[in-house]
């Protein structure tokens, strides 16, 4: 039996990214709690179509960076409870190797698109008179790793711009966290040449497990495990909780 502080039953909940990795976990575990009709968002129709959730979905083919997309989804979406903010891209380089083209490839989904899906968000939910939101930032922000940085600067641009959305619209009943995610075996890891090329010669399972072992935990997260997280944050067992980012990376950053 579902705990009342974890049941979304009659709720709308907003879900970027949710055709793979995290967002589609995240999906999965609202319908699993009883969410009334979730919003899924990302760029591939085909895999949002595959998920097959027993709650009532809209499914938005969109990019994030969109402002006019964002305009619409505020006037058709009508009240919004919940919202995660978690689409991104893994595209990365060394500061004084990166092109501006990939910069801003980086930023334009990565920051940009979290601001549009997180402002209208709020919006919506300021006229609901409630509601929370989390933010998908990463380790990255808080701990620098070479060779990534437009991704780096742009997790933590959107961890201080939780931050700061929380300190704003509490007195609107609104809470906003992030979430500062590890490792996790997903396809965002596909965007890495180094990676590829691991995965051509020891196969993609080997080479997850290889750079999970740099953890202290030995492995790296499942999308589930992240849902999980987030789910939480969104929850009203989180009540007390705003304006915080919640590192969740197997002891990465110790």
């Amino acid at each position: 039996m579902t705990d009342s502080k974890l049941d979304f039953s009659g709720r709308t909940a907003l879900v970027t990214g949710a055709a793979s990795g995290i967002g589609a976990a995240l999906a999965r575990w609202l319908d699993a709690h009883g969410v009334g009709t979730l919003h899924l968002v990302d760029v591939n129709g085909e895999a949002l179509e595959a998920l097959d959730l027993d709650c009532q979905v809209v499914n938005h083919v969109a990019d994030v960076a969109n402002p006019d997309f964002w305009a619409g989804f505020e006037k058709s979406a009508g009240k919004l409870d919940h919202a995660a903010v978690n689409a991104g891209i893994g595209t990365g380089g060394a500061m004084a190797e990166v092109g501006f083209d990939t910069w801003r490839k980086v930023m334009s989904v990565n920051l940009d698109g979290a601001f549009l899906t997180l402002a209208a968000a709020l919006r919506l939910m300021r006229a609901n008179g409630r509601g929370s939101a989390v933010v998908t930032s990463s380790v990255t922000a808080l701990k620098p790793v070479p060779g990534i940085g437009p991704y780096g600067v742009a997790k933590a641009a959107v961890a201080h711009m939780a931050r700061i959305a929380a300190a704003e619209n509490a007195a609107h009943g609104i809470r906003v966290n992030a979430i500062a995610p590890g490792g996790v075996d997903t396809n965002i890891w596909e965007a890495s040449e180094n990676f590829r090329a691991a995965s051509a010669q020891h196969g993609r399972e080997a080479a997850i497990a290889a750079m999970g072992a740099s953890h202290p935990r030995g492995h790296f997260a499942t999308p589930e495990e992240l849902a999980n997280d987030i789910g939480y944050l969104l929850s009203d067992m989180s009540a007390n909780v705003t304006g915080t980012v919640l590192v969740s990376d197997g002891g990465y950053t110790f």
